[in-house]
């Protein structure tokens, strides 16, 4: 079925990037297919294979050069790929209230965590406008939990001078529900946050296909 009628990058000019296609647009990215096959029908197996674009463009370099088809240059042009998107993210939170845009801050924090293989817990910090100070990762786990220390959490908040927090973590699993534990700890750190005057805006527990929101849910 490769190639089609009109190739991507003559598409694109002649439609915009919006008519193009994930798998066309990937195709475009990479240039080349590999031996004996298009690169159109070598995009929508690196696609298939993946699950997402989040996750081709969030993979280690030791997963992405595993990967058949995939030598050093479309590695690296992959992961810088992934890196740009991260960066534009953070420009925009950097200038925009992030709870004004929490689509953008959702994207941003789950390309952070949806390819990570542990639990790794994640704070954005926001000045007095809700814009993005910084982001840290300041809690690592297993591959089921992470152990959170609501005093680190603070202490970091305090040094950068932040005036609310967005919490992030990932479950490696896949399944994004929330435990009893998650809850209970997300409630410790709101409560030392209330003393200090730091507002804690919500918690995002990124599974692989979706993601729960302590706000939406009440839970804050």
């Amino acid at each position: 079925m490769w190639p089609s009628t009109l190739a991507p990058r003559e598409k694109l000019i002649a439609l915009g990037p919006d008519a193009l296609t994930d798998i066309e647009l990937l195709a475009l990215f990479l240039r080349t297919g590999t031996r004996g096959k298009h690169v159109l029908q070598f995009a929508e197996e690196l696609l298939a294979e993946f699950g997402s674009f989040d996750k081709l463009m969030t993979a280690d370099h030791r997963t992405l050069s595993a990967t058949h088809g995939l030598g050093i240059s479309k590695c690296t042009q992959l992961r810088a790929i992934g890196e740009m998107a991260q960066r534009i993210f953070r420009s925009h939170l950097m200038r925009e209230d992030a709870m004004s845009s929490p689509d953008m801050a959702r994207r941003y924090l789950q390309q952070i965590l949806v390819s990570r293989e542990r639990e790794v817990f994640v704070v954005m910090f926001l000045d007095n406008r809700n814009r993005l100070i910084n982001h840290q990762e300041l809690f690592q786990g297993t591959v089921n939990s992470v152990e959170v220390h609501p005093r680190e959490i603070v202490r970091a908040a305090l040094k950068i001078n932040a005036a609310a927090i967005i919490l992030a973590h990932n479950h490696p699993s896949g399944n994004a529900e929330p435990s009893r534990a998650e809850r209970e700890v997300t409630a410790r750190v709101v409560k030392a946050c209330l003393f200090l005057d730091i507002r804690v805006l919500d918690h995002l527990v990124i599974g692989a296909c979706e993601m729960v929101s302590f706000a939406e849910k009440g839970w804050l």
